[in-house]
């Protein structure tokens, strides 16, 4: 049986329509739901081999994604799609997030995050435009402490190659506890208190599950070091922010450095906090901007082509999520 079109379901440049053509190589025909007429989309649809999406919720129209039950993926673009609708798509579909797909520039904002919160940056920045030359005041190295990241995936392997040169230990937490990459420590979710215990830098690059969900509150802070650094590019949901915000304002020592927000316009179609985190020195920002952008969104789309391509060649695609993913 030939195998049916790729379906991308977003308008896509004239740049990413050559990645996707190069990328696919010829595997399949593709078409680009945008462009048909109204009364093509259906039979479209019906007749997919795979789905490039970037959000089914505002891309497909009322009863389009109940006919996706023949494709052999849908395939989003971002990495986690916890705020995409997916509990009502077709049970036999394949689904699988882009992820590991921005893992390198990923991996740099936290080293970024990492120095600038162990060398106060930006306390020190704004305690010069006061007028105040705090030249002995101590800063931190991160050579011989311990980086734990929470969630050992790419963006946690990415991030610990970068940080074992600057001589950062670099302890694990997966849902195997195990893991090809070098580690000197690795345990399972269970063992998330001795991960919290040891962790100079916390990275969260966890998923956002059922299981994740509120993961890290009052109690698992209360755990960590006093002059610890978190640091979230994962998603806000899974630390509690009211828990977080009162562990700063009681440990002045210790830092946030949050990339990924609780409500944020993407997920949510606004920004807000319910604490004012920014008032705080001890903490640092920025507009889940971690993933970059530029020529790296081509990176990012050919790894997601390269997944569909792999499932419409009958060959098992990467980054299926399971049931525990699927938060809508």
């Amino acid at each position: 049986m030939s195998v049916g079109p790729l379906v991308i379901t977003y308008k896509l440049t004239e740049r990413s329509r050559a990645i996707v053509a190069e990328e696919l190589r010829g595997a399949a025909q593709v078409i680009y739901l945008p462009d048909l007429p109204p009364e093509q989309r259906a039979d479209a649809l019906r007749r997919a081999g795979a789905v490039l999406a970037n959000d089914t919720g505002q891309e497909l129209r009322p009863g389009e994604s109940a006919l996706l039950g023949r494709a052999r993926l849908l395939q989003f673009t971002a990495a986690g799609i916890d705020w995409v609708p997916t509990r009502d798509l077709p049970p036999e579909l394949p689904v699988a997030g882009n992820k590991g797909a921005s893992a390198e520039p990923m991996a740099e904002h936290v080293v970024a995050m990492a120095l600038a919160a162990a060398k106060r940056l930006f306390i020190e920045h704004d305690k010069l435009k006061q007028g105040e030359f705090n030249q002995r005041g101590p800063n931190r190295m991160l050579r011989g402490g311990v980086c734990g990241i929470l969630g050992f995936g790419a963006v946690g392997v990415a991030t610990a190659r970068l940080l074992r040169p600057f001589g950062m230990k670099i302890h694990a937490v997966n849902r195997r506890g195990a893991s090809d990459e070098p580690t000197d420590w690795i345990g399972t979710t269970e063992q998330l208190d001795e991960l919290l215990r040891a962790s100079d830098v916390l990275v969260i690059s966890t998923a956002l599950t059922t299981a994740t969900e509120g993961l890290i509150g009052a109690r698992e802070l209360g755990l960590m070091k006093e002059d610890a650094a978190l640091i979230n590019v994962a998603r806000g949901e899974i630390v509690d922010e009211a828990a977080l915000y009162a562990h700063l304002t009681a440990h002045p020592r210790f830092f946030a450095c949050i990339d990924a927000w609780w409500v944020e316009p993407v997920r949510h179609q606004r920004f807000e906090m319910s604490h004012p985190f920014l008032d705080l020195p001890n903490v640092i920002g920025s507009p889940h901007n971690s993933a970059g952008g530029g020529v790296w969104r081509d990176v990012s789309l050919r790894r997601a082509i390269a997944n569909c391509r792999r499932a419409l060649l009958g060959e098992t695609p990467d980054n299926l999520i399971g049931s525990d993913e699927r938060m809508m």
